[in-house]
């Protein structure tokens, strides 16, 4: 399998061009390439492949094995791969995801994609749409007990599910303790992704991430939208805001009057090469 590994704020993903690979059995490929010992290394496996509805189909996989939804910095990567790679001249994309259709602008700097604005959509704040377990509207600031702690969540959906948690500060967090249980908890039926959120100014934010499937990872693009809607609806930054991640930062946008979130951020091409599977 010829593969390439690209990152976007150190979330990094290994890509395979399905328009001339077929993978079989994806989830132990990706189990298999994401071990950072004995396979490549990454957060998971990406396949680019043909779609009939999109320029691309992004189709992801968690380190576990697990299929995502979607992934904020893979699709920057992605954009990146196929002008990069020569699979299209397009610097204005359309790719399609299992949480639709996400809309891309690329800037090319020497030839190559340096940055990549993601129109992300639509953010959900039913409790169903999300999933979580509630008989309310929306999740804001509401109380939860995790490990015998209360926590205050805010909940929503930027194509996966999210739980941010505002503390005081985002380095002395036991995240390998607190994050499964946040992960596994009841009220979640599909697991979720907690975003830990220390409010730096109206216009920046830190967030380290508990990401289900693959654990505390560097930076997580829904995520990081996730936490910067949430700082909004909590009143606490403005609607433009620097996310900063433990592998970078990230600059998200949320128009609130029409309820659309974009980010940009760098996306990078580590290497490539080839590995049996």
């Amino acid at each position: 399998m010829k593969f390439t590994k690209m990152q976007g704020c150190g979330n990094d993903y290994i890509y395979v061009d399905c328009t001339k690979e077929k993978i079989e059995n994806a989830p132990q490929v990706a189990v298999k390439v994401s071990d950072r010992h004995f396979g490549i290394g990454s957060d998971g496996l990406i396949l680019i492949k043909p779609s009939d509805k999109a320029d691309f189909f992004m189709d992801m996989y968690n380190s576990d094995g697990s299929r995502g939804k979607m992934c904020g910095n893979g699709i920057r990567c992605v954009g990146k791969y196929v002008y990069d790679m020569g699979l299209t001249d397009k610097k204005q994309l359309r790719i399609e995801t299992l949480s639709g259709i996400k809309k891309l602008d690329l800037t090319i700097k020497d030839g190559q994609v340096s940055l990549v604005t993601v129109d992300m959509g639509y953010p959900l704040f039913l409790p169903k749409d999300i999933p979580v377990i509630s008989d309310k509207d929306m999740l804001v600031n509401e109380p939860i007990i995790v490990g015998g702690k209360e926590y205050r969540i805010t909940c929503l959906s930027v194509g996966n599910p999210h739980a941010v948690v505002f503390v005081k500060n985002t380095d002395d967090l036991p995240l390998d303790i607190i994050g499964p249980q946040f992960e596994n908890h009841e009220i979640f039926p599909d697991r979720v992704n907690t975003e830990f959120v220390e409010v730096i100014n109206r216009n920046h934010i830190k967030m380290r991430v508990w990401e289900r499937g693959s654990g505390e990872t560097l930076a997580c693009g829904t995520g990081a939208c996730a936490s910067a809607v949430a700082s909004v609806l909590n009143n606490l930054t403005d609607n433009e805001v620097k996310v900063s991640l433990l592998g970078g930062d990230l600059y998200i946008e949320y128009n609130r009057e029409e309820n659309i979130v974009y980010m940009t951020g760098e996306a990078v091409t580590v290497f490539t090469g080839h590995i049996d599977i």
